[in-house]
């Protein structure tokens, strides 16, 4: 797998551990120049190992131009993105990176809301940089299970805006009730939430039930969707250019029978998270998996994520 878009080489400064479960790292420039300029909430893609690309979101301030710090949660089920990142890399490396990419940008709005589960904490904490650099009305809620598994917990005690910031620990009897925090729908207010698809899903329903519109909230996801039972069934693909046909089996996806056949499509987290995979559909309608594209998105049916999405025809026609 080639990608063209991780086109800089940066060093480890530094690697910690940021919490019993998470490592922290700071990337630099080797030669010392600035990195290129990112906005709260961006992310960079990071070459772990050899077809093996995965994204982590930038958790300093947006104004910090000599370093990049990102987090990394160790997944007992990784692939071996997360133990790479843990078990492998060392300070002194050098790593391939792309230039930051935004999917999940702050709005302009009177009031802001923050929400993090977990290592979901990491873009949050960009935009409360950002939020409290301008002055701009917002608080910060994190959850997370235990205190020795929540990563950044000094810096955020330590912040100019720690007044701002409320702190939810389970084994310690504190639990965040979404619905006061968040409040009644006001068109001024914005709500970011962050976290395990789980949580980020409680955010969601719980504001969309009190009458919050789409376009006031807004994810970003670590994780696409797990498999169902209807995986149980094979389709086919078929590449337009050629007519040539393809049987997908229950236990691989799209994207991995293309690949074994010779047919290479660009992607990057393999979770339906990034987008970088999307292919055209020509005929057929997909099962999507990912989470990537809205809601208008998935139903338009005219494209999908091969990564990680199947087929709710016998067959899918691709503009390959």
């Amino acid at each position: 797998m080639n990608d063209t878009s991780l086109s800089l080489f940066v060093r480890v400064e530094r690697k910690w551990r940021a919490s019993e479960t998470v490592a922290g790292f700071i990337l630099a420039d080797p030669h010392g120049r600035p990195l290129p300029a990112f906005s709260a909430g961006a992310h960079i893609d990071v070459r772990v190992g050899e077809g093996l690309i995965r994204q982590y979101s930038l958790c300093n301030t947006d104004t910090d131009r000599d370093q990049y710090r990102i987090a990394v949660l160790r997944e007992p089920s990784s692939r071996g993105g997360s133990i790479g990142m843990h078990d492998t890399l060392e300070e002194g490396d050098l790593i391939q990176i792309s230039a930051p990419k935004n999917h999940f940008p702050l709005e302009p709005a009177r009031r802001t809301v923050l929400m993090a589960g977990g290592i979901g904490i990491t873009p949050l904490l960009c935009m409360a940089e950002r939020l409290a650099g301008s002055d701009a009305e917002f608080e910060l809620h994190y959850c997370g299970r235990t205190r020795q598994a929540m990563a950044f917990l000094e810096d955020i005690t330590q912040a100019a805006w720690a007044d701002r910031a409320h702190v939810y620990i389970d084994d310690e009897g504190t639990q965040l009730s979404v619905g006061e925090v968040a409040g009644p729908p006001d068109p001024d207010t914005h709500l970011y939430v962050c976290g395990p698809a789980g949580f980020i899903d409680h955010v969601l329903s719980t504001c969309r039930a009190a009458g919050w519109s789409s376009d006031q909230l807004h994810t970003e996801y670590f994780a696409g969707a797990a498999p169902s039972a209807g995986d149980s069934e094979s389709f086919e693909v078929q590449v337009a250019s050629s007519g040539t046909r393809f049987t997908v089996p229950s236990d691989k996806t799209v994207y991995e029978v293309l690949r074994d056949n010779g047919i290479e499509i660009m992607v990057s987290c393999e979770q339906g998270v990034c987008g970088t995979c999307m292919t055209r559909v020509l005929e057929g309608t997909p099962d999507h998996r990912d989470l990537y594209m809205d809601d208008a998105e998935h139903a338009a049916n005219d494209q999908f994520t091969p990564c990680c999405s199947r087929s709710l025809t016998p067959t899918l026609v691709l503009d390959l």
